[in-house]
């Protein structure tokens, strides 16, 4: 039986009463095998750095992802619980919302589709991916021992594409469906605490927003906005003895382009810290409310914020949030931080072999890719407790100089540990602790030597 060390038992045993006793120790194996493996994260890459390439039931522990009863929901519950008592214990939660690709082929795959592909794509050359859309959430926290803030993945379902419902003669469930049922999960999961959620112009969708205005205690959305959006003053208050229905919006505004180019606009100049990843950056900002109205949908009232580089590096840009008491200024400070999803999505890739793992059955396909996702978040809470206040150790070179940890190394400091503690801890068919040393050591070498 695999025996955990004890600085990860707080973090890894709270996932225990989701699974039965006898799943739970092959999820523990899948779970440090997925973490140890370097390239593809297959199940037999597991069981291989593990030491079980020659366990002939090895068909139990890919019934864990393809057959094995157990709620994907429920994983997520524990795991956004586990990230908000460590990282962000009070105060507003800022959750990314954003949808990727993952290029996957094969017959057997029935929900994949045809989708642009953000990252290869440019205004005037757009390039098509094959493979699945999965819509992720993430809570943007800052760490304290990497002095940056980090897309923890928590919550992450599968979005098929529209020719996957023509095919079951079924309605086409829309990304911002998705996005919507994701956040009304996370609502009743945390029904106490303010959270903002900060996403893209895909999510900018006036039935989304209005949806998430109406709950009892709303969802605060910061999304991109169209400078051509029509925007009215609020509706007029009701007259007594007024006929017919309430009006729904008052006179119409001047729409953000019209501001942008107006002379008499009042700019205000300020500095946002951490402006993509790069140092603080000065931009100038006008802001107004409004509401946001189409014929036939809800209205929903809006507070716009207009932004320009006085240097004129970038185009004018606008953005819309829900929540009209928003300052301006934090507004952008809020949405900035999305940056960090696409950071986590390349990583994920880079380091936990997201797009590598092989499994070809409906069920295993919606659990994998998730709990890939999901892995990163819990690596860096296994990082948070080794750092436990100070510093993890950062991989220097000579032509590479980084003073603060990145994933990779919250990766490397893991698998250390781990590493360390299985050398103590290793089970061998004779009990010959004189082989433990022989044996890791040759488990390395296979590990190095078939490394993709």
């Amino acid at each position: 039986m695999l025996t955990l060390p004890q600085e990860y038992c707080t973090v890894i045993t709270a996932f225990a009463p989701i699974f039965s006793r006898c799943l739970w120790s092959h999820v523990q194996v899948l779970l440090v095998g997925a973490m140890l493996a370097p390239g593809k994260r297959t199940v037999t890459a597991g069981l291989q750095i593990m030491g079980l390439s020659h366990d002939r039931h090895f068909q139990s522990y890919h019934r864990v992802l393809n057959r094995a009863v157990w709620s994907s929901l429920a994983v997520s519950r524990v795991l956004l619980t586990l990230l908000v008592s460590t990282f962000a214990a009070s105060g507003p939660l800022v959750i990314g919302l954003d949808d990727t690709i993952e290029r996957r082929r094969g017959a057997k795959i029935k929900a994949k589709g045809i989708y642009r592909d953000p990252v290869r794509s440019s205004h005037s050359h757009v390039v098509k991916a094959s493979g699945l859309r999965w819509l992720s959430l993430m809570l943007l926290v800052p760490i304290p021992w990497a002095k940056r803030v980090w897309a923890l993945p928590f919550l992450t379902a599968l979005a098929p594409s529209e020719r996957y419902y023509q095919a079951r003669q079924r309605g086409h469930k829309k990304l911002t469906v998705w996005a919507r049922q994701l956040l009304l999960q996370v609502r009743r999961w945390l029904p106490a605490r303010e959270l903002i959620v900060v996403a893209d112009s895909s999510f900018a969708v006036i039935e989304l927003l209005a949806r998430l205005n109406q709950l009892a205690r709303p969802i605060c959305m910061i999304t991109r906005f169209r400078s051509d959006a029509a925007l009215y003053e609020p509706a007029p208050a009701r007259q007594s003895g007024q006929n017919g229905r309430p009006r729904l919006k008052g006179a119409r505004l001047p729409t953000l382009t019209h501001v942008l180019h107006e002379a008499t606009t009042v700019w205000t100049r300020v500095t946002i810290p951490d402006w993509y990843g790069e140092r603080d950056r000065q931009v100038e900002l006008v802001s107004g409310t409004g509401v946001w109205y189409h014929s036939g949908q809800p209205p929903v009232p809006i507070r716009w914020v207009l932004i320009r580089d006085p240097d004129g590096r970038f185009k004018a840009q606008a953005l819309l949030c829900t929540d009209l008491a928003a300052q301006p200024c934090q507004i952008l400070t809020w949405f900035v931080m999305r940056w960090q999803l696409e950071v986590t999505f390349q990583e994920v890739r880079t380091h936990l072999g997201v797009e590598t793992q092989r499994q070809w059955s409906d069920l295993a396909i919606t659990r994998t890719t998730p709990a890939l996702l999901g892995l990163f978040s819990v690596v860096t809470l296994l990082a948070d407790r080794l750092a436990a206040g100070g510093q993890l150790p950062v991989r220097q070179s000579a032509w590479y100089v980084k003073p603060w940890p990145t994933f990779s190394d919250a990766l490397a400091a893991v698998r250390h540990h781990w590493w360390r503690h299985l050398a103590f801890h290793l089970s061998l068919p004779q009990g010959d602790d004189g082989k433990r040393l022989p044996v890791l050591l040759q488990r390395f070498t296979e590990a190095l030597c078939y490394a993709a």
